[in-house]
């Protein structure tokens, strides 16, 4: 929690004046009692008409003025809450996204959004909850403590045989329920990722029809945060009843003792009223506390896990923006890959050597490490043992963003966000030329579908790219890559959706518009990379065999069966 109170600099005010007027609305509230039991020994006993009106104005009075601290409070609380809620969303937002791959699979996905969301709402709540409640609840206690000593310290020793044994109750059931919180959290987290999964995969789902499984898993997820939330409900459901039976007995116990007292001389009946109320503030400002304290729990909870992600290390950056100065424009060296907690590498032993305008093309089995050591060039992964080098620099020493605007990544899984064709097209470069958009359309073979919508370059792409085929939206990933002609592109199985004239033509628009751009191709077909001046086939993590298409065929088994098999295939349709 220490962490996050730097995000709380900016409201320094807020946070001083709203406990203060907080603070003034207690005293008022203190003082009410003592004002009824002048009302009712001085009034009341006398006969005093006046006098009782006068007092009655000041409670009036009284009541009004709390009432205005109290609203003051509250503003400046509802201020500072959310003022710090919205700094604290923003940076938390904004370390996610410099965070490398690596830092990002540690948490997941799904939980990084609930801590995004959920958690930062639960802190900002403790912190709501602390300026209204932290110092009024405390200062009630001992306030109406020391007002009940004041006026008989004999009976006042009921409240000091209460107090202790609600507060007892409540450190019972804050051990028993703090634990259960974070486990809460655990459940919506796993919730979440379902959430995530099935919303993403619901095409997948249907044509499975796993419909009703997944609504049943999703059932169990759900089942489990409500038998936690349950749980800890009914342990809490215990504070309230008990607290108020303590209280409604000492109050029995004031009334019977103090009763005694009144007979005998030693207190009056408008004290004895005022007692009662002290003790009802007493008890009723224990009772909050507990409260208080169950919402400071679930927020320290919350901001353990939002610290978590900050206590994730940014992605390490260089410093470097070498241009020209190796002669292979890639280079792995020995270069060896495992992801964090995985058994085994997924990449071991990768050496060769790419120059600049060469295609080199990865094929192997699924699950060999191809994609992996593609991800390895821009640096979204850190090599664990050997170098890659882009440009004659390891890529650890290139500044990141000068690496990847070299470099245009079209990833295996397409990605396309909300908003028209032309926005999205100008992610590589914000200030593209519609000019330079149709170029990379027609060079990916994709504006002969965009020219023909209705709105064009204007055209509405929805969440996902969800109003287009398979090959539409490879298409315009891959002319999104194109934009700003990068010098290196990166293709990860990224025409698996294009039938093989369109996918030849592709080939053939690239080599022939991006001259001098240097291609990596991974597919699974070998007709797509059979033109590449280099092939690496990866088995098991390993480089089974490098060479041209025409070299493996004859020195590389691995990938004279997958040819084999995919001729045969062609053969048999």
């Amino acid at each position: 929690m220490k962490k996050l109170l730097k995000y709380l600099k900016n409201y320094k005010k807020e946070l001083i004046f709203g406990p203060f007027f907080k603070l003034l609305e207690a005293i008022f509230e203190l003082i009410v009692p003592f004002v009824m039991a002048n009302i009712i020994d001085k009034g009341i006993a006398g006969g005093d008409t006046a006098y009782i009106l006068k007092m009655c104005g000041v409670i009036v009075i009284l009541g009004i003025c709390g009432l205005g601290f109290a609203l003051t409070c509250q503003y400046l609380a509802a201020k500072c809450a959310y003022g710090f809620g919205t700094e604290l969303r923003r940076a938390m937002y904004s370390h996610i996204n410099s965070l490398s791959h690596s830092s990002v699979d540690k948490i997941g996905t799904a939980s990084l959004v609930n801590r995004l969301t959920n958690d930062t709402n639960t802190v900002q709540n403790g912190v709501n909850m602390f300026i209204r409640l932290a110092v009024r609840a405390p200062f009630l206690v001992i306030g109406a403590a020391v007002m009940a000593v004041t006026i008989d310290v004999k009976l006042s020793l009921i409240f000091f045989i209460a107090a202790p044994l609600i507060s007892a109750i409540i450190f019972v059931i804050m051990r028993k329920t703090v634990p259960m919180y974070k486990k809460t959290q655990q459940n919506l987290d796993r919730a979440a990722l379902l959430t995530r999964e099935n919303i993403e995969g619901t095409r997948v789902i249907r044509a499975f029809s796993r419909q009703q499984e997944e609504i049943r898993e999703f059932g169990t997820a759900v089942d489990d945060i409500a038998e936690s939330s349950i749980a800890v409900g009914k342990i809490s459901a215990i504070l309230n009843p008990a607290a108020f039976m303590i209280m409604n007995l000492g109050i029995v116990a004031i009334v019977w003792f103090g009763g005694v007292r009144i007979d005998a001389g030693n207190l009056t009946q408008g004290e004895l009223t005022a007692f009662t109320n002290y003790m009802t503030q007493i008890l009723l400002a224990l009772v909050v506390l507990a409260n208080l304290i169950v919402t400071f729990t679930k927020a320290f909870a919350s901001a353990n896990r939002v610290s978590e992600v900050f206590d994730l290390p940014p992605e390490e950056n260089g410093s470097l923006s070498p241009s020209g100065s190796g002669v292979n424009i890639i280079e792995f060296r020995n270069v060896s890959f495992a992801y964090d907690g995985a058994g085994d590498s997924s990449v071991r032993g990768l050496s060769f050597e790419l120059k600049a305008g060469e295609m080199l093309g990865i094929i192997g089995g699924t699950g060999s490490g191809k994609s992996t050591a593609a991800a390895l060039i821009p640096c979204f992964y850190r090599a664990t043992e050997g170098e890659v080098l882009v440009d004659g620099a390891n890529v650890l020493d290139w500044d990141r963003d000068v690496l990847r605007s070299m470099i245009g990544f079209v990833p295996q899984k397409t990605v396309l966000f909300t908003g028209t064709v032309r926005e999205n097209m100008r992610w590589r470069k914000a200030d593209a030329s519609d000019e330079e958009i149709v170029a990379a359309l027609k060079t990916a073979q994709a504006w002969e579908f965009v020219e023909k919508m209705p709105d064009g370059l204007d055209t509405f792409i929805a969440q996902g790219g969800r109003n287009l085929s398979g090959g539409q939206k490879q298409r315009i990933a891959i002319a999104r890559a194109l934009v700003g002609a990068p010098k290196i592109i990166i293709l990860d199985d990224s025409t698996s959706a294009l039938d093989y004239a369109t996918d030849l033509r592709l080939r053939k628009a690239i080599n022939e518009d991006m001259e001098g751009t240097t291609v990596i191709m991974i597919s699974q077909r070998t007709t797509s990379l059979k033109d590449a001046d280099k092939i690496i086939v990866m088995d098991d993590g390993e480089p089974a065999g490098i060479g041209t298409h025409e070299e493996l065929l004859l020195g590389c088994g691995v990938y004279r069966e997958i040819y084999d098999s995919q001729m045969n295939e062609k053969e048999g349709n």
